[in-house]
């Protein structure tokens, strides 16, 4: 009996402790501030500073945003909308006499398909070896064992700032037989000094730890440019071949100097061509606007303003839509092939 009773004392003591435990704390809980369990619930009060500077930066975003937007709405809008009005400057904001008659005159070109198959090539098979030769020739400027190297990259600098000029260039072109070719787009290109000095400086860049622990373990210099340089490069790479892309889409003074042959017309130039012809139509009606016949043909008649917002929205969409799956490799940074310590 006695271990019994002792036992339900010690018992009853426990339950008294945890009890006085519990009840306090409850009562700690209920004096403490609430926080949810949950981080992302919980709200944190920001003070008037955060608060200004949160607002300001909206606005700033949002009128940055605007503003970039802004210019390619505007060609949007011109371009669909009444043509005189568009050449008065009356359409700003809203597409007032909804038509598609620029787009579909434009597309009715003769030759429109070739032109743009002469584009399309020249951009894909242009960037295509100007990415190779910048890379490759950046990465031999990098190297210590090139012979003569500082020579010859200064060789390819200094053409940045000197050229022979447009008749020796052509005479230049000729001789090689380059003109009236596909190649003429292509060739004189290929080799760009600002590439190569972007892709030398990021190559430079890198722990050269990299390259010494690979020769070390007998890689050869080709088997560093591709193994360990080229994935370190997609960065620059993919700038370069923006830069190269969007130059050799939008060229069309090549054509207009090297090319007579109407099937090797780039789209630009054939875009060009149709521009003037239709500036030069718009002018003779205005000079004879005084009948009105003319006067009902001027109501009707692309103008030269109508015609350069088709254009550019014509040329401009393909970049757009390329752009965006270039994008992603301007964020990566040295952190793709990092030294492991």
């Amino acid at each position: 009996m006695t271990t019994a009773t002792a036992t339900n004392k010690v018992t009853m003591k426990s339950s008294i402790k945890n009890n006085n435990v519990h009840k306090k704390l409850k009562k700690l809980k209920e004096g403490a501030p609430q926080h949810p369990s949950d981080p992302n619930q919980r709200i944190r009060q920001h003070s008037k500073g955060e608060n200004v500077y949160n607002i300001f930066n909206i606005l700033f975003f949002a009128i940055f945003t605007f503003l970039c937007f802004y210019p390619f709405y505007y060609l949007i809008i011109n371009s669909v909308s009444n043509n005189q009005l568009s050449a008065s400057g009356k359409i700003n904001w809203w597409i007032e006499g909804l038509h598609f008659d620029n787009y579909s005159k434009v597309f009715a070109l003769d030759g429109l398909g070739t032109s743009a198959m002469v584009s399309l090539g020249r951009t894909v098979i242009g960037t295509a070896l100007t990415v190779i030769a910048s890379a490759f020739l950046g990465f031999m400027f990098t190297q210590q064992q090139m012979w003569h190297r500082k020579f010859w990259y200064r060789f390819v600098i200094v053409t940045m700032y000197f050229n022979a000029g447009l008749i020796p260039a052509f005479i230049t072109m000729r001789n090689l037989g380059l003109t009236n070719t596909f190649w003429v787009y292509v060739i004189p290109a290929i080799v760009q000094p600002f590439n190569i000095i972007l892709v030398k400086t990021y190559i430079e860049s890198i722990p050269a730890s990299l390259q010494e622990a690979a020769e070390v373990d007998g890689a050869g210099t080709f088997m560093i440019f591709r193994k360990i340089i080229l994935p370190m490069c997609q960065p620059i790479l993919a700038t370069v071949a923006i830069f190269s892309a969007v130059g050799q889409w939008n060229s069309f003074q090549d054509t207009l100097i090297y090319i007579t042959d109407s099937k090797l017309y780039s789209l630009q130039y054939l875009l060009y061509q149709y521009l003037n012809q239709a500036s030069a139509l718009a002018a003779q009606v205005r000079a004879s606007a005084g009948s009105a016949v003319n006067v009902a043909a001027l109501a009707t008649q692309q103008t030269p303003t109508s015609i350069r917002m088709t254009i550019a929205v014509i040329v401009v969409l393909p970049i757009l839509f390329v752009y965006p799956f270039f994008q992603r490799y301007f964020v990566k940074g040295m952190t793709l092939g990092a030294v492991k310590g």
